[in-house]
């Protein structure tokens, strides 16, 4: 659906996107997330076409997304820093986007009403708060009926209640629509629940990017204990992202293959051998850690 091929962006000489590249299937949630400063909000604005790549190729089901309102008018973005006329209600910016969004759902648009009832829609966004604005951008978002939804901390903001809300109105497009929805957020448990995809982005190239349930199978923590004065070497084999002792008590995390790799481990004969699954923001972190991030010891 989206692909980025060996993009290249540079500011006043500092290289934000390295020649990424990164694929979102069609009617994914895929979730980008990385550090401070990892170029996030630089790739998603590349893909809805407010920056232009020095280069590479950007592009959505194969045609260039830079300056093509044909393909620009299916996608809907909700950026970090809302964007909105100075003095425009949200019924302002309803018939703003009725004006050039051909699929704009009117009838939508009056029944999310009852969803985002908080919202004056026709009180100033400016007046609103932080929490209403966002909620005007989605109800807005929503009822532009796109093919691809661009979102960068969607939820910031919103209470629990409407953070449910608005997640359960997206999927409910993807399910039903075939919506790709890209999202970028630090609230790494709360992308677990809802992508399905996911890459990892560190200093402006992608890591790793897969399914969100292939990487869960491929990196494993484990815990195994041996008997008293007895030597070990852990296999030589093992693509070990980080391991430490406390007692006889060693941990590992290990990447790849759960099977293969308990495997290898059981041939040692430990007395304790404990498979565990990780977290998406445990991988996020052991993932990281080749990369001179010192935060791996928060999750033990």
């Amino acid at each position: 659906m989206i692909e980025l091929r060996e993009v290249v962006k540079t500011f006043d000489g500092f290289r934000a996107l390295d020649q990424l590249t990164m694929h979102v299937p069609k009617g994914a949630i895929y979730g980008l997330v990385g550090p401070n400063g990892a170029g996030k909000s630089t790739v998603l604005r590349h893909i809805t076409g407010v920056y232009r790549q020095d280069a590479g190729e950007v592009l959505m089901e194969g045609a260039p997304i830079y300056e093509n309102p044909a393909v620009k008018v299916r996608m809907a973005d909700i950026p970090d820093e809302l964007y909105y006329f100075v003095s425009a209600s949200t019924r302002d910016m309803m018939q703003f986007y009725r004006g050039f969004y051909p699929r704009f759902d009117q009838k939508r648009y009056e029944a999310l009403k009852d969803i985002f009832s908080t919202v004056d829609e026709k009180r100033p966004i400016r007046r609103l708060s932080k929490g209403m604005q966002k909620q005007s951008a989605f109800w807005l978002a929503l009822c532009c009926r796109p093919d691809v939804l661009v979102l960068d901390e969607p939820v910031d903001g919103l209470d629990p209640v409407m953070r449910r809300q608005v997640w359960s109105l997206l999927m409910e497009d993807v399910a039903e629509e075939g919506t790709t929805v890209l999202v970028s957020s630090h609230n790494l448990r709360e992308l677990e629940d809802v992508c399905d995809h996911v890459g990892i982005l560190s200093k402006g190239r992608v890591l790793l990017e897969r399914s969100l349930s292939e990487l869960q199978e491929t990196v494993t923590k484990f815990q195994l204990a041996f008997a008293p004065d007895t030597e070990t070497v852990l296999p030589q084999d093992l693509n070990i992202l980080y391991q430490s002792q406390m007692g006889r008590v060693h941990t590992l995390i290990v990447r790849g293959k759960t099977e293969i790799a308990m495997e290898r481990l059981s041939a040692l004969n430990p007395i304790l051998l404990d498979a565990l699954p990780l977290s998406l923001e445990e991988i996020f972190i052991y993932e990281l850690g080749g990369e001179d991030y010192a935060v791996r010891e928060l999750v033990l």
